[in-house]
Parts: structure tokens; sequence; C-alpha cells
């Protein structure tokens, strides 16, 4: 059995909007990317069991830089801006796409991204574009089908289907999650566990 991760420090690095601005460390990174208003801050810190490592808000688009949190001093994590409807001036979301692209096809240190979908809805046209922009580039991707609290447990399957087959995957590719219920965070632990080659499988939960 592979041994137990556990989260002992999980901390704030700091925000960068260009190269010159990330952190100089040679850790692993994992980026989190999604929908403004997708509940991506509420899945990190159900990941690493912290309530507000990552700030929470109830007005999309209030990420706009890219946000490191160390973990273990072991890997990062790496908070992209959120994109879609933010409620943002153009001139701030259009500087987001550079700025997330330059991070995504530059960092050496990057091992791979989570997209956030929300599993109530088909994922829209911002979800496919980054999905395909990702796969293009040979950007390892774990599509994260979250929100499934608000889904009758029934409907799970047929919006798993729904989500997969516009994003061109199996059912199985795809991990269903709830950061309130904790639905499928071990599995998800398990694959990102495997992204950072950590050797180790889902943290202890309390």
């Amino acid at each position: 059995m592979e041994p137990i991760l556990i989260i002992k420090s999980a901390d704030f690095l700091g925000s960068a909007v260009k190269a010159a601005q990330y952190p100089g460390h040679e850790l692993p990174e994992l980026a989190f990317a999604g929908r403004s208003n997708v509940g991506k801050s509420s899945l990190i810190n159900c990941l690493l069991q912290r309530k507000k490592l990552v700030r929470i808000s109830r007005t999309p688009g209030r990420t706009q830089t890219i946000n490191f949190f160390d973990i273990n001093h072991a890997f990062c994590f790496v908070d992209l801006p959120g994109y879609g409807f933010a409620r943002v001036p153009e001139a701030t979301r259009a500087s987001w796409r550079p700025m997330v692209e330059a991070y995504l096809t530059t960092r050496k240190q990057l091992r791979g991204v989570v997209q956030i979908i929300d599993l109530r809805h088909p994922p829209t046209a911002h979800d496919v574009s980054l999905w395909n922009w990702l796969k293009n580039r040979g950007i390892p991707a774990v599509a994260v089908l979250t929100k499934a609290d608000k889904v009758k447990h029934g409907q799970w399957p047929e919006h798993a289907r729904q989500a997969a087959l516009v994003l061109g995957l199996s059912v199985d590719d795809c991990v269903l999650f709830s950061a309130l219920t904790r639905e499928g965070r071990d599995i998800l632990w398990e694959r990102l566990a495997r992204l950072l080659d950590l050797g180790v499988s889902a943290p202890a939960s309390p």
C-alpha cells in the first residue's frame, strides 16, 4: 500500500503577472484553471484541508493574478485567474489570456493542469477552448466536474457522460467532485500525486 501524504504546511508564496515575478524555486507545480464562478478556491481549500488558504469570493473574477502556494515545501499549487463572464473591465480580461498562456507554455516546473468544470452544465465554449489548447500543446490535464452536491446523485452519470462527450474523454477520465461533501477528493489526489510523481496516495482526512 502506498504511503499517505500528510499536508503539514500550505503557505501563500506570492502573486505574479509576469515571469520575472514567479517564485525562484525548482518545486513541481500544478495549476488550477476554471470559470470565474466554478468553485476553484473551494476545491483547492478542500484538497488541502484548509478553510481560508485561498480566498473565496462571491464576486466572480476576483483572482486577477497567478497565485502560488507552497505545499509541504515539496510542490506548489498555482491558482490561475478565472475565465468566462467575470465582471471586470474588458481590458483586464484581455490581459489575462497572454499572462496565463505565458505561464502554461514557459514554466518548466509545471507538471499539469486541473481544469474545473461545473457538473450542472455542459462544458462551455471557454471550457472546451482551454481543454483543446492544453491537449494541442501536450500539457497534462485532469478534468474535474465540481459542484456534484448540487446535482441529484442519480443524475451524475448522465451529466458526466455529456461533459466527457464534449471534451472527447471517457467518463472514467473525469473526476466528480464536491468541496462540500468531499466527493472525489481522494480520487483527485491520487491523480495529482501521479502527475507530481510523489509515490503516495491521498492525504488522510481528519
